[in-house]
């Protein structure tokens, strides 16, 4: 599966598989793809430092990337604590009813509340670049528009290539304008954040808007066939991410969670801004029909929704309340359906992709006899 961009990069196979987790990010990478550690979860510069130098020694010296959550623009002298204040008193209260209503248990006088979305602000971000470029990362990811000029000219600076998502033809002109390098063409089905358009019409529209850029497609996305359908559509190569959270290097750190995906369908997630304020593909549970319940306040734009279910997310996942129990994911959940490691996944991506060929080989006659 080797195109201009994955041979520009070294990888054996265009596969850019996203991740939180620092073993899943150096599996792909041995295995001939490109890994990305998303970057959004480390407020600490210590432990994002510790987990980039796991991957240094795991990686067996195969290219890999960080992703992180950035805006084009900020708001200069804003506080996590002055965002805050923003919050309103009866979305406060309206949490503390949704938990009490399904007996999920308040954590203990003192412990911290775990991962809280920061990852978005400014100046958390460019403390995760400070550490990143010491690293030799290959790809600067960035999940919320084209990073700001300065950090793209940074990226450029020290030989690193720098990718924007994209949900329209649009949107993915503008990262072109940007000076961006690579576009990644996130459709309707993906997990997380993600725009209205599916991926078989979003695909051919942004290759055709930005080329010569090289895009990648990503959303909906699990099987070789697709991956040939995908480069057929003009990409030249796949962003893949919800596909590695039921593998065997994943560390979910919940077996119940680990259930829900292998036995979930493509029709059991649900486009929510329940999770950090902007829409954001994920499983459907009673937590997130609880915030799309039209008689509920409705969601917080983001960042405030993100602070204010930070706990509450916390608390579920460390007890394990499977009604609320949930995590973004995409529609390809439905073929998420066993335990396997990154390797096994990369041999059925491979073995699919080659087969798909042929297919299409022997539809144009030029199959072999």
């Amino acid at each position: 599966m080797e195109t201009e961009l994955s041979k520009k990069l070294g990888i054996e196979h265009a596969i850019f598989g996203f991740t939180p987790f620092p073993a899943v990010a150096a599996a792909i990478s041995r295995a001939g793809g490109f890994g990305v550690l998303g970057a959004v979860r480390y407020t600490a510069p210590d432990e994002l430092k510790r987990d980039l130098d796991w991957i240094e020694a795991h990686v067996d010296g195969k290219p890999y990337g960080l992703d992180v959550v950035m805006p084009a623009k900020k708001v200069d002298g804003v506080t996590e604590a002055d965002v805050e204040a923003m919050i309103p008193e009866g979305h406060r209260q309206f949490v503390k009813d949704t938990l009490a209503k399904h007996g999920v248990p308040e954590l203990a006088e003192g412990e911290a509340s775990g991962w809280r979305i920061t990852g978005w602000m400014e100046q958390v971000a460019r403390t995760q670049l400070d550490v990143a470029f010491e690293y030799p990362i290959r790809l600067l990811a960035n999940a919320l528009g084209s990073p700001p000029a300065d950090v793209v000219a940074r990226a450029h600076d020290q030989g690193v290539l720098v990718a924007a998502l994209a949900g329209s033809a649009r949107h993915a002109r503008k990262h072109a304008d940007a000076g961006i390098d690579i576009v990644v063409a996130q459709g309707y089905e993906a997990g997380g954040h993600t725009g209205e358009i599916a991926s078989m019409v979003l695909t051919p529209e942004v290759a055709e808007a930005v080329s010569p850029l090289p895009v990648l497609a990503a959303g909906g996305i699990g099987s070789g066939e697709q991956v040939a359908a995908a480069l057929t559509l003009g990409a030249q190569g796949v962003w893949l991410g919800s596909i590695w959270l039921t593998t065997t290097e994943a560390e979910l750190h919940s077996r119940a969670l680990t259930q829900k995906l292998l036995a979930a369908g493509s029709g059991d997630t649900v486009r929510s801004r329940a999770l950090t304020g902007k829409p954001a593909r994920q499983l459907r549970t009673l937590w997130t029909d609880a915030w799309d319940d039209p008689a509920g306040p409705g969601p917080l734009p983001m960042p405030l929704q993100g602070l204010l279910v930070a706990e509450a997310v916390s608390r579920i996942q460390k007890y394990e309340v499977e009604p609320l129990l949930g995590t973004p994911v995409g529609q390809i959940v439905g073929r998420m359906n066993s335990e396997r490691s990154v390797q096994a996944v990369f041999d059925d991506l491979t073995c699919g992709f080659e087969g798909a060929v042929d297919r299409l080989d022997r539809i144009a006659g030029r199959g072999r006899p």
